[in-house]
C-alpha cells in the first residue's frame, strides 16, 4: 500500500476539517446574480455552481499543498509548504535564465533541463542581490539528501504563467547556487484519460523532469498507487458530506440567489 494508515487518517481529518468550515462559513458574496439566475431559470443550480466554485478555490490554495506534505513526509528527511527559497540572484544568472526562457519561447532551442540548469550554474553569482519575488515554494523536501522544490499551479495556466513558471523555476537553481530538483506540479490532469498535451507546455517544460501531473506527481510523493488511493480518501470524505452539501446548496438558493 502507498499511504499508511496514519497518513490516511491525517488526510481524512484535514478534509473533513476544510469541510466543516466552508459549510459553516460559506456565503456568497453577492447576494444577487440577476443575469445568470434568469438565463439558467434555476436558482439551486447557480447556487449549487457557486459553492462548487468556492470549494475548487479551497482545495486549489491549500489542500493540495498540506496533503502533499503528509505524503512525502514518511519517505523525506524535511518537508515544508510556502517554504522561502532564499538565496540571491546576480545580473548574469537573470540574464541567462532569460536567454534560456527567450530561446524557448521563440522555438530557437529544444528543452533539455539538464543542459539549462548547468548554463545558470556555471554564470557567475557575484555580486548577487536578494530578489523577494519568487522565491517562495508551494512545496518542499529533501529525499536522499536532495533538496526538492514544487510549484504547484492550476491545471489549465496560459503560456505566459507557464513561461513565468519556468523563470521561477531556473531562479530557484540559481539561488542555491546547486543542481537542486524543481518541478512544476498540477495536481490532476483535466483530460484524462487523454494525455495532458496543452499546446502552452510544448517546448517550455521537460515533462517527468521539471513538469509532473496527476498521477506521476503524486506518485512520485507516495510512491506507486498513491494517486488511486488519494482518489478514495476524497471519495469517502465526500460522501461522509453529500447530504450536508446538498442543504447548503438549498439554503444559497434560497436565501442568496433568489432576486
Amino acid at each position: 500500500m502507498a499511504l499508511s494508515n496514519s497518513q490516511k487518517h491525517k488526510i481524512i481529518s484535514l478534509l473533513e476539517k476544510k469541510m466543516i468550515d466552508k459549510l459553516k462559513r460559506y456565503a456568497r458574496e453577492s447576494s444577487s446574480m440577476p443575469f445568470l439566475t434568469r438565463l439558467i431559470q434555476d436558482s439551486e443550480k447557480v447556487a449549487a455552481y457557486s459553492f462548487i466554485h468556492s470549494i475548487a478555490t479551497t482545495l486549489g490554495m491549500s489542500i493540495y499543498e498540506d496533503v502533499s506534505k503528509i505524503i512525502a513526509e514518511e519517505n523525506s528527511t524535511e518537508c515544508f509548504t510556502k517554504y522561502d527559497v532564499g538565496g540571491a540572484i546576480s545580473k548574469e544568472q537573470k540574464s541567462v535564465i532569460d536567454d534560456i526562457v527567450r530561446k524557448l519561447r521563440n522555438n530557437e532551442t529544444q528543452v533539455n533541463h539538464e543542459k539549462e540548469v548547468k548554463l545558470v550554474l556555471k554564470a557567475s553569482a557575484k555580486d548577487g542581490k536578494a530578489q523577494k519575488e519568487g522565491r517562495i515554494a508551494d512545496f518542499f523536501m529533501i529525499r536522499d539528501n536532495i533538496e526538492h522544490y514544487f510549484e504547484i499551479k492550476t491545471v489549465k495556466p496560459n503560456i505566459d504563467v507557464f513561461t513565468k513558471s519556468k523563470t521561477k523555476l531556473l531562479e530557484w537553481v540559481a539561488r542555491r547556487r546547486s543542481p537542486i530538483k524543481v518541478f512544476l506540479a498540477f495536481p490532476y490532469n483535466p483530460y484524462y484519460p487523454q494525455p495532458y498535451e496543452r499546446f502552452t507546455i510544448q517546448g517550455v517544460l521537460e515533462k517527468n523532469t521539471e513538469f509532473l501531473i496527476g498521477k506521476d506527481y503524486w506518485d512520485f510523493l507516495g510512491g506507486k498507487n498513491t494517486f488511486e488511493e488519494l482518489l478514495m480518501l476524497f471519495y469517502s470524505v465526500g460522501k461522509k458530506f453529500k447530504e450536508q452539501i446538498q442543504e447548503k446548496i438549498k439554503q444559497v438558493a434560497k436565501e442568496k440567489m433568489a432576486s
